[in-house]
């Protein structure tokens, strides 16, 4: 059994390497399909070219991966089911002999240029910068003679036979990128007590109306770590939110928050409920004796005994 995967090739980008790190949650064999974009992986899995598709969808410098975010919803059909983290550092690569004070171009990854940024400046003042698809299609580049220099991982210039000048260069010593591994709509992972939920939805163009659907998740004691909000692209003035929550749609505070948001909204898409990466112990919403307490009292007031 062969099980396909898509992901932002070529070979060698830090989405490959997550791709591996889900194995141990993907059935039988798996078969790469590397794409140009986190939007052409979706789509291969909406098409029924891929099984599944690993995309970014955070990182620590830049925040969410906005082309992701748009990717997940524009045309619905996906859900995650998995997430992992990669921390993120990058090897700067040329062809081999070719001497660093000799470069004129750089390229790579535009957020990927961002978190090397003082690098260059450092080493490479001036250098003219040309943005690639990923960070290996970057070194793709390198070694076709498009471009002098590229950064990226260390994979990357071992398959495309790169010299190696630099490696663990980063701004921030602790980036780090999430990645999620999406498949057609279905049953959700199973809830593991340290979980995430993600939803997209759109508001009524009204007053309060977005602070109306946040109080949902705040009566019932739901923390938010994410929200943010991107344009439609279909109507002027439209927006589509995107919310993190913790907890299991099998968390009866967190399918209470959702029941009563969707009756504010005007469209809602449930993204999916999947375990957190990493953390520790059981991450409880809301005690769950109170919870029971709560379900008896509404039950006593039903039955119109004492309460």
């Amino acid at each position: 059994m062969s099980t396909t995967v898509a992901y932002l090739g070529p070979a060698g980008t830090f989405t490959e390497e997550a791709l591996w790190l889900f194995r141990d949650h993907i059935a039988g064999e798996i078969t790469p399909l590397p794409v140009e974009s986190p939007s052409a992986a979706l789509n291969a899995v909406r098409e029924g070219r891929a099984d599944y598709a690993v995309v970014a969808i955070e990182n620590s410098v830049d925040g969410a991966v906005t082309s992701t975010s748009d990717a997940l919803v524009e045309g619905g059909g996906v859900m995650i089911y998995r997430e992992v983290e990669l921390p993120i550092s990058f090897a700067i690569m040329t062809r081999p002999g070719f001497a660093l004070s000799d470069a004129k171009s750089f390229s790579t990854h535009p957020v990927a240029h961002r978190q090397v940024r003082r690098w260059l400046d450092d080493n490479l003042p001036g250098v003219d910068f040309t943005a690639a698809s990923s960070n290996a299609a970057a070194a793709k580049a390198v070694a076709e003679g498009d471009a002098d220099v590229a950064a990226g991982p260390r994979r990357a210039a071992d398959l495309f036979g790169l010299d190696i000048h630099a490696e663990g260069i980063a701004d921030m010593s602790e980036a780090r990128t999430r990645f999620v591994l999406a498949g057609p709509v279905g049953v959700p992972t199973l809830r593991t007590g340290n979980d995430r939920t993600s939803v997209v939805f759109q508001l009524p163009n009204e007053p309060g109306t977005l602070v109306g659907a946040l109080q949902e998740f705040a009566y019932r004691g739901v923390d938010l770590t994410r929200i943010e909000s991107r344009p439609t692209r279909e109507t002027a003035n439209t927006y589509n939110f995107y919310v993190d929550l913790v907890g299991h749609i099998d968390d009866v505070p967190v399918a209470e928050a959702l029941r009563s948001l969707w009756l504010r909204t005007t469209t809602i898409a449930f993204l999916g409920s999947w375990p957190r990466f990493g953390g520790s112990g059981e991450e409880r919403v809301v005690d769950p004796e109170r919870l029971d307490r709560a379900e008896q009292w509404v039950r006593a007031a039903r039955e119109g005994t004492p309460c």
